[in-house]
């Protein structure tokens, strides 16, 4: 029997010293990064904030999640561009999923670019449904653009 490798995957929670790792994905993932303040204020906060570590301990992929009166809310969730189309995202999604139900949530909601047809996928595959659009929601190079709102029933 051949033994089919696993990624040398590892979660861990966030901590600020990582954030220049964080920082460096989020500047390549997307054309509009969150500031190196809201980071912080994230952990600052105690939100729930996950990072995805390579076998040398090199932040490949995070994600910072709010949980709140039964409500769990991602707010990001990024792969390191170089580590996408590997499963990562749904190895990340299925972590929030269990803290968010380990934290007995009865629903997730996030936004999504109207644009990002792989994250669209992802989570329609998860079983979230669209249940709402937010106009001009996110910044773009010539106009906003919209956001889906998506939501997940855990219950």
């Amino acid at each position: 029997m051949n033994a089919v490798p696993r990624p040398a995957w590892r979660l861990a929670p966030m901590h600020e010293s990582q954030l220049d790792q964080v920082m460096d994905i989020e500047k390549r993932a997307y054309e509009f990064p969150w500031s190196e303040g809201i980071f912080r204020d994230c952990l600052k906060s105690g939100y729930s904030t996950w990072v995805v570590l390579d076998r040398d301990g090199g932040v490949i992929a995070y994600a910072v999640m709010t949980m709140a009166v039964g409500e769990a809310h991602i707010l990001n969730l990024a792969v390191d561009p170089q580590f996408r189309r590997e499963g990562m995202g749904r190895f990340m999604l299925n972590h929030l999923l269990t803290i968010a139900r380990a934290a007995h949530t009865t629903v997730m909601l996030l936004e999504v670019r109207r644009s990002n047809k792989a994250a669209i996928r992802l989570y329609h595959a998860f079983g979230f449904q669209q249940i709402g659009t937010r106009r001009g929601y996110y910044p773009g190079i010539d106009q906003r653009e919209d956001a889906f709102v998506l939501s997940l029933d855990l219950m």
